[in-house]
């Protein structure tokens, strides 16, 4: 039995770990923090341990890693 038949629909709360996650509230998806995607659990892969952001796809996560990065240098002049 999947999420869908148990009817455990909506967003999960999910803590973020190295290379794992924990979900805290059950729900069927998390929202992806850069394209605010509906990222389905069995689908999710990209994640930010240190902002607690999930990505949609490897594109995102690299996108959110190099603004992140931009940013750092840009405050550093």
């Amino acid at each position: 039995m999947n999420y869908m038949e148990r009817g455990m629909r909506g967003p999960a709360e999910i803590r973020y770990l190295d290379g794992d996650y924990k979900i805290l509230s059950q729900g069927t998806y998390v929202i992806c923090a850069v394209t605010g995607a509906q990222i389905p659990l069995e689908d999710l892969r990209y994640w930010n341990v240190d902002l607690q952001e999930a990505y949609a796809d490897a594109d995102v996560a690299f996108r959110r890693f190099q603004e992140l990065n931009s940013a750092k240098s840009g405050n550093a002049r």
